[in-house]
């Protein structure tokens, strides 16, 4: 079952700074790394799947949970710098008492999803070899990010010794995976429809949420749209999702708040006060994503990719947030009851809209939650967290995780 822990341990990411020994334009964060990494991983595993129905649900998982087991390496080794880690890492004897060490700090609070679970994680840092089709994806999507980052910093410090060689060697490991499919395209950025796309999503980081009200630390929509994805993949795996509900769940949160690119974070009571505006809001985001993301995946050659986004979005239905599954190339509204009944299966490719709003609220929630912890309180903090607590006070998702006892453990 979940834990107030996992949950917190996962937006940690919030406080951790990168490239703190540079001059930054702004503050760069590790949930915001890991949310873009993991945008750049997806187009690449929609692109480099080999068509064979298990053996692409195999790479699918296999991403995600890679994604989420390097994520929580990092937020426990912390501020080693990654020339240190890699020398650790060549290493064996001390790449496995360091990798022991994490395992130990992870596994109170990773235990709970379950023992196949853990032993993924366990099994993912005994192995040593990259050469998996997974392991290449995540770790092209890593270097893609952090060079995105490096290209933001490089031209504020042009005295630091160290960035001829950081970019040497960020062009010299991404041309070791240019047999991926669509990676050339990704690192030309403006020249491409990918590399543009992609380029898009990394913008969302210097989006802050909450903009109005003070809040440490503050987040971005890209960060909170990573949280989110991960809280979505722990709480499939807790409700006995399916294999395929788990990856829809955890890419539908990845990208739920794409549409914010085109019109900023209106928070809820803005959307809420007055029904013609929440839905005026809701038109134009539509409008804005077909004409901005869809078309140009369209034109550049990528149609199955854009399709495969609305999938997420929900553009067929009208919303994220609804239960939806694909039969025979038509996409369905069902209730939570069939979801989780009948249509949890792979075959119905099922994504589960309510489990997903859900996760949403409680990453709202923990930043609102954390932000009064660290001594900032303020009416529109307070009211989030009473308002979230009474919303879903009795919510349960599948009859299985009861929402209202999980936020009962933030006291």
């Amino acid at each position: 079952m979940i834990r107030k822990s996992l949950l917190q341990l996962i937006f940690a990411g919030s406080f951790m700074k990168r490239w703190n020994d540079k001059l930054r334009p702004v503050e760069l964060w590790e949930v915001d790394k890991q949310a873009h990494k993991m945008v750049t991983a997806w187009m690449l595993f929609q692109l480099n799947q080999s068509g064979i129905e298990h053996e692409d649900a195999r790479l699918g998982r296999d991403i995600i949970e890679g994604g989420i087991f390097e994520y929580l390496y990092r937020l426990v080794i912390t501020d080693i710098k990654p020339p240190i880690f890699y020398q650790i890492k060549a290493n064996p004897s001390h790449y496995q008492q360091l990798t022991e060490w994490v395992l130990d700090q992870l596994e109170p609070r990773v235990q709970p999803l379950g023992q196949d679970f853990w032993e993924r994680l366990c099994q993912y840092f005994s192995q040593s070899s990259s050469e998996t089709v997974d392991r290449q994806i995540l770790q092209a999507a890593h270097l893609f990010a952090s060079q995105w980052e490096f290209n933001l910093i490089k031209g504020l410090n042009p005295w630091d010794e160290e960035l001829e060689e950081i970019e040497r060697n960020f062009s010299a490991r991404l041309d070791e995976y240019r047999h991926l499919h669509g990676l050339s395209e990704l690192v030309s950025r403006q020249q491409s429809s990918l590399g543009r796309f992609i380029q898009q999503c990394g913008q969302l980081r210097f989006q802050k949420r909450w903009s109005q009200t003070p809040r440490i630390p503050e987040t971005s929509v890209l960060g909170h749209m990573f949280i989110v994805a991960c809280y979505a993949y722990f709480l499939s795996l807790a409700v006995g999702a399916s294999g395929r509900l788990c990856q829809n769940n955890f890419f539908a949160g990845l990208f739920h708040d794409l549409p914010e690119l085109l019109t900023r974070d209106i928070i809820s009571p803005v959307k809420r006060s007055v029904k013609k505006i929440g839905d005026l809001i809701k038109k134009y985001e539509d409008q804005e994503v077909r004409r901005r993301v869809f078309r140009l995946l369209q034109d550049g050659g990528y149609p199955g990719v854009a399709e495969r986004l609305g999938y997420f979005l929900g553009t067929e239905v009208g919303s994220e947030f609804v239960e939806t599954i694909n039969q025979n190339g038509q996409v369905l509204e069902v209730d939570e009851g069939q979801l989780f009944g009948e249509y949890n299966s792979d075959r119905f490719d099922p994504k589960a809209g309510k489990l997903l709003k859900v996760c949403d609220s409680l990453a709202a929630f923990i930043e609102a939650y954390t932000a009064m912890r660290n001594g900032i309180t303020t009416d529109q903090l307070q009211q989030a967290v009473w308002r979230i607590r009474s919303d879903y006070q009795h919510t349960s998702i599948a009859g299985v995780l009861h929402v209202g006892s999980l936020l009962a453990d933030f006291d």
